[in-house]
């Protein structure tokens, strides 16, 4: 069946609705069916109350030969391309700032979308008593290896991305052609000579990273220290690390060794500094999710949808989860530092209304539009373009909505114009 919708033109009409015939074409077009007559009162503004105001406007049936009405189309969904900005290589911090805690901070209302320029220090004037502070306390381990063939001598690079049992660990190898299943390598030490601790290659898996498993010691993670490089991000340019980055690239308060990126936005904060949040009347927890290739792999895809997001670890101790089950439930704001604490939360408390201790794995995608239920402010670090950490922040920056990613975006060309430091030893931003 089919309306047609169209007024009755009479003096009469036009003398008590002289106005409304300026509205007529928000009106239908001739016979629309009956399956979007309703949608379309829905979404024009005018149509919805245009009957009932003019009695003279009247429904009738017509044939259904008439041109058909098209339901506006809504905006597409946000695509991989959405989230590009220009940066120039010069902003990106090659080192750490000279204190932690001087570091620049910029301040995004969601309420105003406007931005305020700040030190970190300020942040003590962003919390209040009550909140609750939420910070990933993951260690990084120095994963990147340096071994040679033991058959060849032909020299590898590795980099630990995740273990699975004792000694037994996912890993990228270059170059990885050379790095066939059977093949046998012999780790170096830090200053180049052969060790006697070997791995040989178990399997490959579809993104070419290598199953290894390692002899000649109890446990590799015990020798790292002795072997490994802390894993820097390749944007930071560096032929071998320097004595900084084994300090600097890790927060003071990490506790569990695990991560192979250290979870940036908590490198701002010194031992004096947390103090005086927490005198401030500011609860402050842990979480501990272990950074791995699910935080840093690019998407490739240009359909977010598409993209698969790899498994991390996460946990969360009892103090901790009865901490955030007692905040939301007594309307305080809980405050994530850095993007894994937000994944942690969310995916702990997606399906049900209390967080549970315990561990577990996720590979959570946050990207607009996404609704949060547990993260009320998020402080974080500038991030890499069509990065999934730059989709978390622009869904966070407008909750349930696409545009978030609009002002995120404002607020990196506002940081560029400033000259603010982006990335892992950059400056900081903290959205409420």
């Amino acid at each position: 069946m089919h309306f047609i919708l169209f007024p009755r033109k009479s003096p009469a009409a036009l003398r008590v609705f002289p106005k409304l015939t300026a509205f007529y074409r928000f009106l239908p077009q001739p016979s629309t069916p009956i399956f979007t007559f309703f949608p379309q009162l829905i979404h024009n503004p005018f149509f919805g109350l245009f009957p009932l105001l003019n009695p003279d406007v009247i429904l009738a049936p017509s044939r259904p030969t008439l041109p058909r009405f098209h339901p506006p189309r809504y905006p597409p969904r946000v695509r991989t391309s959405d989230f590009n900005y220009e940066l120039p290589d010069e902003l990106i911090a090659q080192h750490p700032a000279l204190s932690r805690d001087q570091s620049r901070l910029l301040v995004l209302e969601r309420g105003t979308t406007q931005i305020q320029h700040r030190k970190f220090p300020d942040l003590l004037n962003y919390l209040r008593p009550g909140d609750l502070l939420v910070l990933n306390n993951s260690k990084v381990i120095p994963a990147r290896l340096r071994a040679v063939n033991a058959r060849t001598s032909g020299q590898f690079e590795l980099l630990l991305l995740q273990e699975n049992a004792l000694n037994d660990w996912w890993a990228m190898m270059r170059p990885g052609k050379r790095a066939r299943i059977d093949t046998m390598i012999q780790l170096l030490d830090r200053n180049g000579h052969t060790t006697e601790i070997s791995a040989t290659v178990l399997e490959p898996n579809d993104e070419g990273h290598r199953r290894l498993r390692f002899s000649g010691t109890p446990n590799i993670l015990d020798e790292l220290s002795q072997l490994g490089e802390i894993p820097l991000p390749p944007y930071i340019k560096r032929s071998t690390e320097i004595a900084e980055d084994r300090e600097r690239y890790q927060t003071v308060y990490a506790a569990t060794a695990g991560s192979v990126a250290a979870p940036t936005a908590g490198l701002h904060f010194t031992a004096p500094l947390l103090q005086k949040i927490s005198a401030l009347g500011v609860r402050i927890c842990y979480v501990t999710l272990h950074v791995g290739l699910g935080t840093f792999a690019p998407v490739k895809t240009e359909r977010l949808d598409a993209h698969v997001m790899h498994e991390e670890r996460y946990e969360i101790p009892q103090h901790t989860a009865s901490e955030i089950n007692k905040a939301k439930r007594e309307g305080r704001r809980i405050v994530a530092v850095g993007t894994t604490s937000v994944r942690v939360l969310e995916s702990a408390g997606r399906r049900r209304d209390l967080v549970s201790s315990g561990s577990a794995s996720t590979n959570i995608f946050i990207y607009p539009p996404f609704h949060f239920r547990w993260v009320d402010a998020l402080l974080t670090n500038f991030h890499l373009p069509r990065s999934t950490l730059l989709m978390l922040v622009s869904a966070f920056a407008s909750p349930g909505e696409t545009r978030g990613q609009q002002f995120i975006l404002r607020a990196y060309h506002e940081a560029v114009r400033e000259r603010y430091r982006f990335f892992s030893y950059g400056d900081a931003m903290l959205i409420l």
